[in-house]
């Protein structure tokens, strides 16, 4: 990180935390996708989950548990929540045992069109442009880059020592 100007006061301060912003943002947005998501019987995680699969098709928990940067044990009681409502089924892999495979149910398939409102409505309620959907979208995957690279190296030198 570069030197700063900004006196050690400045630099602690609750405002300035760029922690602090990001956690107050990520649960103010989480909440509001809430009235858009409960007609859908989905909470955020379930819909995350269901964007995945939405996109890639049929997945492995592992695969899911990848895209979505969850530990299996956080992602497996969601599926199987989405399985209870009947938007997914999970079955084992004829060819692997150990792989749990989910794949969307036609009443999964089906609620995609529902959802298309949501992003819309989202935009809307938090009054961002498309625009500004995108740039704030990059600047938060850079972050999520850098936050993975230093995780990455501080495995590597713990490793090493």
């Amino acid at each position: 990180m570069a030197p700063t100007d900004s006196s050690p006061d400045e630099l602690l301060a609750l405002e300035s935390q760029v922690c602090f912003a990001l956690a107050v943002a990520s649960r103010g947005v989480i909440d509001a996708y809430r009235s858009e998501l409960d007609p859908l019987q989905l909470t955020h995680p379930q819909y995350l989950v269901m964007l995945a699969l939405w996109q890639h098709g049929g997945s492995s928990l592992k695969q899911l548990s990848g895209m979505l940067k969850l530990e299996p044990a956080t992602l497996s009681p969601m599926v199987k929540r989405l399985e209870t409502i009947g938007y997914v089924t999970r079955a084992r892999d004829p060819h692997d045992e150990r792989v749990l495979v989910v794949e969307l149910t036609e009443r999964g398939r089906a609620l995609r069109a529902e959802a298309t409102q949501v992003p819309v409505a989202m935009m809307a309620k938090l009054q961002l442009s498309e625009d500004d959907v995108r740039a704030l979208r990059d600047v938060t995957t850079r972050l999520i880059e850098s936050v993975e690279r230093a995780e990455s190296q501080s495995a590597a030198d713990r490793h090493e020592s």
